[in-house]
């Protein structure tokens, strides 16, 4: 019997994604473990892998397709079987937008509701037969946020369903025309009238009042709505507070020397960082916690986010195991994750996980900063640049190359004494480097 895939969800809390690319084409043989697809997420471009061998006997999902987590894209089976008819597509897509007197969402939660844990109780409506035009939900409300009339729109996804390129597309192209406003009900006392929606010559009106008559409007990336999302969530749901410390770093930028004069692979001063942070939690491990909903959750092993800037906005790959790993492993990986981050080709796994983050802004001249954290993470890491400052050692004023680090933490899963020793440790490890090569 035919095996549907299904697209996973490929990023916490992703409700659609976009099918990139096929690196298979119906007819194929393919193994588990073969790469199938690139799929596209507010994050990244992800590989999928296939999780069962067989022949490609249908290939539902077409490039640029958006299409809901969950749903069928492929089916695989043995050669010469006809390909099961995939499942039909769930109503979530085809539930009537919410009414003005429906309660008001969290600023911070998913847009789209899940169709897998949260059914929609409303009954689906006819499709096509009644006249109903198919819309995908996100593009539903980027059409009423933007306030265009869907029904100028023309689809462009599976069955002729309207999805968010399309309205994107019609914005930019102004070829849409704004809906029409409701017709008032004659009624001696007047409804309520819902918030007028925002649109796109709002931020242009904006702009030509407020700041300059000479300005261009960049539209939002699916990236930085997600980095919006997610960082919004973070300030306003998980309790900071900051730690600093300044580091002593002439024993460790002299001992990098001299490894970068024998060594293959060069070391940088943030992968020497990086294995202090992991050396740190060695020393200290009840800090390698993170909260959960009914439980603290403790790792055995140091997963450590690796902040990485890219055009389209920030990704944090993890690197796992570090507390296991030489320099020049570190170097290596940290070197191929950067890489692969600004090419758009890292792995799902490669963005899940991780107790902790590191982000160095130390190459851009920034001396001291304070990071947001990563949820569900509990703790990051900024690092600033080493530069010449006067410190007093041992009762005398002397000149020392001092780099600042400031740990943001989550209060909720690390207390301010255990977070003070951690970072304790971090110091020690980070002026003693050649305790981390031992």
């Amino acid at each position: 019997m035919a095996t549907q895939i299904k697209l996973p969800e490929v990023a916490a809390g992703a409700t659609h994604a976009v099918i990139s690319s096929w690196q298979v084409a119906v007819g194929d043989q393919v193994v588990v473990g073969q790469q199938l697809a690139e799929i596209e997420t507010d994050k990244a471009v992800v590989e999928l892998l296939a999780e069962t061998a067989g022949t490609i006997l249908e290939l539902i999902g077409k490039p640029g397709d958006e299409m809901e987590v969950g749903s069928t894209i492929a089916m695989v089976g043995e050669a010469g079987e006809s390909a099961a008819a995939p499942e039909p597509v769930t109503p979530v897509a085809e539930a009537p937008a919410p009414s003005a007197a429906a309660p008001v969402a969290s600023p911070v939660a998913s847009p789209v509701a899940s169709p897998v844990s949260e059914p929609v109780a409303t009954p689906a409506e006819p499709v096509q037969a009644s006249g109903r035009q198919r819309i995908s939900p996100i593009a539903r409300k980027l059409a009423k946020d933007a306030g265009v009339d869907v029904s100028q729109i023309t689809g462009t996804g599976p069955s002729g369903r309207v999805v968010r390129r399309d309205v994107e597309a019609s914005v930019a192209n102004g070829t849409a025309a704004a809906q029409p406003a409701a017709p008032v009900a004659a009624s001696p006392v007047a409804a309520p009238q819902a918030a007028a929606p925002v649109s796109t010559s709002a931020s242009k009106e904006l702009a030509s009042q407020e700041y300059s008559s000479t300005y261009s409007t960049v539209p939002h990336t699916s990236m930085r709505k997600a980095i919006a999302r997610r960082l919004t969530e973070s300030k306003s749901t998980v309790p900071h507070f900051y730690l600093n410390a300044d580091c002593m770093v002439d024993e460790l930028l002299a001992l990098r020397k001299k490894i970068n004069e024998s060594s293959q692979v060069k070391i940088s001063v943030n992968d020497m960082v990086v294995r202090a942070v992991a050396a740190a939690f060695e020393d200290v491990p009840d800090a390698n916690v993170v909260w959960g909903p009914d439980a603290m959750i403790k790792y055995e092993s140091v997963d450590i986010s690796i902040a990485v800037s890219t055009d389209g906005g920030l990704l944090t790959p993890v690197l796992r195991g570090v507390e296991k790993r030489s320099l020049s492993n570190i170097a290596r990986t940290i070197t191929d994750l950067a890489e692969r981050s600004r090419a758009g080709k890292l792995r799902q796994e490669e963005l899940n996980g991780g107790s902790f983050a590191v982000t160095n802004l130390g190459m851009y001249g920034t001396s001291s900063f304070s990071a947001i954290l990563n949820p569900p993470q509990s703790g990051i890491l900024a690092v600033g640049a080493a530069g010449p400052k006067a410190v007093v050692v041992d009762g005398e004023i002397t000149i020392a190359t001092i780099m600042s680090v400031t740990l943001s933490a989550d209060h909720r899963a690390v207390d301010g004494a255990l977070a003070a020793q951690w970072l304790a440790a971090f110091k020690a490890r980070i002026e003693n480097p050649l305790t981390m090569l031992i």
